[in-house]
């Protein structure tokens, strides 16, 4: 969950632990309790479970693999992928993190949706999206590496704005307008972010993305009709 939320839930007295779990771990790995605490972090994880970073970066950002009771003993009727993920006794969760110097471990995003620069750079989409979705006429959002000509990527946004609250806050303004209103707001992010995450390029729209059953972005297939329009 999004630091600054965790903290206005708070700062109502309402408690809020925040954990981190998947299907395959029956399904939780780490998570807060009443005496450890840090917002933005999914803490420690539970007594009997293993997580260490794989293959870290400068950063010490990698991906997170679980060993324990609780993971699965693979996907039913299916070796291959069962193969993929548990290697060597370790879950493979292709989520990405890092611990802090207090041992607190934090989520980055998936390895799947890392935007690598030509320079080197690693951009988490998902860190970026979350300022975004702050904005209030932000329904939803997704951050994506769309190519350049010098084979290199540039950081783009595809943004679906609530229609009803644009006409209610700019009743003068346009669809058309809406793009530089949104952009403007966009370019205050980028202020608060180091240059190579600067985004570069918002496409802006009512209408709402492809997404999942449980209502998640199908981002492979959302960044193709993007890129294809």
């Amino acid at each position: 969950m999004d630091k600054s939320t965790i903290k206005g839930i708070k700062s109502l007295g309402i408690e809020l632990l925040n954990g981190y779990g998947l299907t395959e771990a029956s399904p939780i790995v780490s998570a807060e309790n009443d005496k450890y605490q840090k917002p933005g972090s999914v803490a420690f994880p539970l007594p009997d479970v293993e997580i260490k970073i794989d293959n870290p970066n400068e950063a010490g950002i990698g991906e997170i693999v679980v060993k324990g009771p609780n993971i699965m003993l693979g996907y039913y009727d299916n070796k291959e992928a069962t193969d993929e993920v548990l290697i060597n006794g370790w879950f493979h969760t292709g989520d990405l993190g890092y611990y802090d110097k207090d041992g607190y471990l934090f989520i980055t995003g998936r390895k799947k949706n890392v935007i690598v620069l030509k320079n080197g750079k690693n951009i988490y989409p998902e860190e970026i999206e979350l300022l975004i979705a702050r904005l209030p006429f932000v329904s939803e959002n997704m951050v994506f590496g769309k190519p350049t000509s010098d084979n290199d990527l540039e950081i783009s946004a595809k943004i679906v704005y609530n229609l009803e609250y644009m006409k209610e806050f700019y009743p003068d303004k346009s669809k058309e307008d809406y793009h530089s209103i949104i952009w403007n707001e966009i370019k205050e992010i980028n202020k608060t972010l180091p240059a190579y995450k600067h985004i570069r390029s918002v496409i802006v729209t009512d209408e709402p993305m492809i997404k999942t059953t449980t209502q998640k972005v199908k981002r492979n297939e959302e960044i193709k009709k993007t890129l294809g329009e």
